[in-house]
């Protein structure tokens, strides 16, 4: 039951894409993703320029040349893949840039009933983002010292680890606009359970590259649902 109800969360969230608040929101934070992505694959790829040579001599081959363009799509897939946990603190960033706009949208159109809630402070939001940011890459660096331990379930124990600390912070953001930080934590720790599996649905799709580029805003909109 729980499982469904926030299926169907996740499933109000996507139909509510073509929404000119959404679609807004969406362009910003694809923008704001890749271009993140394509600064830290020019600050790679300049790296790989100054140490690779172009051409390389070879015993019995001689000279071998092309290595440079050879490496540089070895980079590409090197960042495709480091996209996956890129992904992780963009979405982590994404709550205290973003979640008060999808949730004012979300609540539009299918809470239109409810008051108008207090606008949280855009520092105070700014400050508890960053808080949690660094929390999140602490928490992963710790979690590398488990990956060799887990074998073939590295997987689940990523999603695990990511959607607790996903599921969290976008929950308890989405209740304070409306219950202040004492009520969401309050709130929280008495659906805690329900809010994991949550923030792990959400985490699973992050780790996939390109579709990972829309599970932010659905993330916001679903735990506004939620919520």
């Amino acid at each position: 039951m729980i499982l469904l109800r926030i299926i169907g969360d996740f499933l109000r969230a996507l139909g509510q894409l073509g929404d000119a608040r959404f679609r807004r929101v969406l362009w910003l934070g694809l923008g704001l993703t890749l271009a993140l992505l394509v600064a830290i694959y020019a600050v790679v790829l300049g790296l790989i320029s100054m140490v690779s040579p172009d051409t390389l001599t070879l015993p019995f081959l001689g000279e071998v040349e092309g290595l440079g363009a050879l490496i540089s799509l070895g980079s590409i897939l090197f960042m495709t893949a480091l996209s996956v946990f890129l992904m992780i603190p963009v979405a982590s960033a994404f709550t205290g840039l973003f979640l008060e706009d999808v949730a004012a949208a979300v609540e539009a159109r299918h809470y239109s009933h409810l008051p108008e809630p207090p606008r949280l402070s855009p520092w105070q939001a700014m400050i508890d983002s960053v808080n949690f940011f660094f929390l999140l890459v602490g928490v992963n660096i710790l979690a590398l010292l488990i990956y060799p331990l887990a074998g073939p379930l590295v997987p689940v124990v990523f999603w695990a680890v990511n959607g607790y600390l996903l599921g969290r912070e976008y929950f308890q953001i989405a209740a304070m606009r409306r219950l202040g930080r004492t009520g969401a934590r309050a709130l929280y720790a008495r659906h805690w359970g329900q809010v994991w599996l949550a923030g792990t649905l959400m985490a699973a799709p992050l780790t996939l590259p390109v579709v990972n580029l829309l599970v932010p805003v659905l993330g916001a909109a679903s735990f506004t649902h939620l919520y």
